[in-house]
């Protein structure tokens, strides 16, 4: 979609030359200084009854008397917060979004000033997914919308801050849609090398130096818990490492680390057949961080960045791992494998020891790593985890920025009493409580010599049911995070 900003006062709207007026209306009244026609047909249409100011009211009129867009949709948010702002707006593209519309306008009326960088962002991103469908293996989907060019409204006053917006709403746009695509792939198209050649792709594309390595370069690293994972299948393992450098090389990166299973059976401790399906977005973590990458080096901040990505399949057959066995990570602790179906930290674990040769400001992983966290936070929050308060709060801060929220969990040392083992260091799994912190806890083992963060997406990564399909998340609290160590 192709986006912009245009200057005009909220007095002027009704001459706004383009197919489609959306007004999104904040609060429980009409805005002093609304365009006098604009605000004598929202007042109309409430007094008929066809629309009220309360969050998910929308309405379209076609041909409104004095206004120059054939049509003008009405959207009240109720709430005058950017989520309110951001719902009704995604309420208004709805109305227009699947019919003859080419060209759209918006105009925020009713919020404070301070928000205008911010709905700008979330502009390019409402925009960006009302047009989003997938079609890769799918050609009888549907024609793609007709609607191709967004403005944005805005004064004089707010227009530096609303392109700064705009700019990196399309970056984090444009990462989110990558990230879809990877994910919504099925198994045997989206598969490790798949996800080798996207990066090498970005590494054109964008100047980046990318690093796909095979499973011959990952046995001399001595990544035994990662190999252990994808030994029961055919599909070759890849582990994908691509660098973005807008700092001087003395400035320690930002590391996001992605787990990237790409289909996920179980392995030997098989899953239910029902909804394995699935499975194929068990890649959600590398599918964000992939997405990440794209976002910042479009925006191309003062800040150096590596991305890794360990991918495989977790496969069940005569070479796979079993209940019981034991295998040496990459920082020589062995780990007793208890249930093969706990394969994303086995990966991970090896990615977060490889990462220690970049001496990192950070490393964050991100993973779809448990149904625990989906059953604590459901799809609204990823899980968070962070080994300091600041970091903590860094997080938390970029994905209520990002409108991709998350929520602290703890990490009390308690936890790990559960992942004792009589065969080895570890085990990768303890019991049913508290899985994700479980989960966590093992990871936090191969952090020690960094500032680490872990966000469990297995909640926000993808829906179910009749929406199903990846949402993207968390690359915008993950690429406003990374920004935030921008020099």
């Amino acid at each position: 979609m192709d986006f912009k900003i245009q200057t005009a006062e909220l007095g002027a709207l009704a001459e706004v030359g383009v197919d489609a007026l959306v007004v999104v209306l904040g609060g429980d009244a009409l805005a002093k200084g609304l365009d006098a026609v604009v605000a004598k047909h929202a007042q109309a249409a409430i007094k008929l009854g066809d629309f009220a100011l309360k969050a998910g009211q929308a309405l379209t009129l076609t041909h409104a008397e004095g206004i120059k867009a054939p049509r003008l949709v009405l959207a009240a948010s109720g709430k005058t917060t950017l989520a309110a702002a951001r719902a009704a707006l995604a309420a208004g593209l709805g109305q227009i979004k699947s019919r003859g519309a080419v060209s759209a306008a918006v105009a925020f009326v009713g919020f404070d000033a301070g928000l205008a960088e911010s709905l700008a962002e979330q502009t390019a991103l409402a925009g960006t997914e009302a047009v989003y469908l997938y079609r890769h293996t799918k050609p009888s989907a549907p024609a793609a919308p007709k609607l191709a060019k967004l403005a944005l409204l805005t004064a004089k006053a707010e227009l530096k801050a609303a392109k700064a917006g705009l700019a990196r709403g399309e970056a984090i746009a444009a990462g989110i849609e990558l990230a879809r695509e990877c994910a919504n792939r099925p198994a045997n198209y989206a598969t490790p090398t798949y996800l080798g050649e996207v990066v090498q792709g970005l590494g054109k594309s964008h100047g980046l130096k990318v690093e796909v390595l095979d499973k011959k370069a990952v046995e001399k690293l001595g990544m035994g818990s990662f190999l252990s994972v994808a030994q029961g299948s055919d599909e070759p393992l890849r582990f994908i490492v691509a660098r973005y450098e807008g700092a001087a090389k003395t400035v320690a990166p930002v590391v996001l680390v992605g787990k990237g299973i790409t289909f996920d059976t179980g392995g030997i401790s098989l899953k239910p057949g029902a909804e394995m399906d699935e499975m194929k977005f068990d890649m959600g973590g590398a599918a964000s961080v992939i997405g990440t990458l794209r976002a910042v080096a479009e925006l191309k901040p003062k800040l150096n960045l590596v991305m890794i990505v360990a991918a495989c399949e977790n496969m069940p057959s005569g070479r796979a791992v079993k209940p019981g066995d034991v295998v040496t990570s990459m920082s020589g602790q062995t780990i007793e494998i208890l249930n093969t179906d706990a394969e994303g930290r086995l990966i991970l674990c090896d990615a977060l020891t490889y990462a220690e040769r970049f001496k990192p400001a950070v490393v964050v992983d991100v993973a779809t790593l448990t149904g625990a966290c989906v059953i604590a936070l459901g799809g609204i929050r990823s899980g968070m985890y962070a080994s300091d308060d600041a970091l903590a709060a860094s997080l938390t801060a970029a994905g209520d920025a990002a409108l991709d929220p998350c929520w602290r969990m703890p990490l009390d040392e308690d936890y790990a009493e559960g992942l004792k083992s009589n065969f080895a260091d570890v085990a990768n799994i303890a019991g049913r409580a508290g899985g994700s912190i479980t989960a966590a806890k093992f990871l936090q083992r191969f952090t020690s010599k960094y500032r680490w963060g872990h966000l469990d997406i297995a909640g926000t990564a993808w829906k179910g049911g009749a929406a199903k399909g990846s949402t993207g998340r968390p690359v915008g609290l993950l690429t406003h995070f990374v920004l935030s160590h921008a020099k």
